[in-house]
């Protein structure tokens, strides 16, 4: 199998070949530069591995993921005027690389790859899958939180086993991710990262290298789901108390907690009292521990009363374009 590509065009002279420029309804922006994109698959681990890549665009990253070693390339993307320039990356990649014109919040990761072997959760052991991609930054938080719900499930790219996410997000957004307890930056996407996944800030991205430059720097977060959940509770009871609890992130918790009992506030008291957590603390300040007694404790309450699990709703988009409108 030959690892590299053989001599192709410089991605921005097929940008101009083909007049394609970043478009705000995306939410894109580029990196053209392959010194860079080649440091991210380095980072991204994908030497012999199926590699599912998220929004493709123009090709640079999905070039440095095959020239990497990469086993096999999906290449996912929405954006149609992009489809040219990859289809001759992919005629150029021999069988490694297959284009994928589709919206990644509703494409059905096993299916691209067949071949691929997966291996025991408990066992330890990573599966030969990548997840890679510089993601939009408008839509990141929705993808990553859908991905996120996939792992207890065991579904979408962790049908595979514990398949180790390589994403590209906004400076902030990857702080939160990994922000540890008591750090002020600790926020709801920290304890819905962490209870699930181990997170590592691997590469630090400046805004100029990108096209077009954003406002903001980024980083590259390697995301390896646990073995064992730090939470022992379902997904959708786990974002219900956490989402409940930042919500008012500068009162203690006993206040934003009654948003878990509509009508029925007083069984804040209940709440607390049974998981033991002391009521006055604020969000950022509770460890794990305590995020799992609380989730314990109301799934006791709701069904010894016969409470619904979901007391809030949450948006859940079911497509790209749902979040950029």
């Amino acid at each position: 199998m030959a690892l590299r590509l053989p001599p192709m065009p410089k991605v921005s002279d097929l940008l101009r070949l083909y007049g394609l420029t970043a478009q705000k309804q995306f939410s894109q922006n580029f990196i053209l530069d392959l010194n860079i994109t080649d440091k991210i698959a380095k980072v991204s681990d994908v030497f012999d591995c199926y590699v599912c890549e998220v929004g493709a665009g123009p090709g640079s990253l999905t070039r440095s993921i095959l020239n990497a070693g990469a086993r096999h390339v999906a290449a996912v993307e929405i954006d149609r005027r992009f489809l040219p320039s990859l289809q001759l990356l992919e005629d150029a990649a021999k069988g490694r690389m297959t284009l994928h014109h589709a919206d990644i919040m509703k494409f059905n990761i096993p299916s691209a790859f067949p071949r691929a072997s997966p291996t025991g959760w408990e066992s330890g052991d990573i599966p030969g899958v990548r997840m890679v991609g510089n993601l939009p930054f408008g839509v990141s938080i929705p993808l990553l939180l859908q991905w996120l719900e996939a792992i207890p499930e065991r579904s979408g790219p962790f049908a595979f086993g514990r398949t180790p996410m390589a994403l590209v997000f906004q400076k902030e957004v990857a702080e939160n991710i990994v922000a540890s307890e008591g750090s002020y930056n600790r926020s709801r996407l920290a304890v819905m990262v962490q209870y699930l996944c181990e997170a590592k800030r691997r590469y630090s991205l400046p805004s100029s290298v990108f096209v077009p430059k954003p406002k903001v720097d980024a980083s590259l977060v390697v995301l390896t789901p646990r073995v064992t959940p730090l939470i022992d509770a379902p997904f959708i009871v786990v974002e219900q108390v956490v989402k409940a609890v930042f919500a008012m992130r500068r009162k203690f918790i006993h206040t934003p907690l009654k948003l878990m009992f509509p009508g029925k506030e007083e069984l804040v008291g209940d709440l607390l009292r049974l998981s033991s957590v002391n009521p006055e603390q604020r969000a950022h300040e509770l460890a794990m521990t305590e995020f799992n007694s609380l989730c314990s404790a109301y799934l006791e309450i709701a069904r010894t009363m016969d409470l619904p699990l979901q007391p809030m709703r949450v948006n859940r988009p079911a497509h790209v374009t749902d979040v950029l409108r």
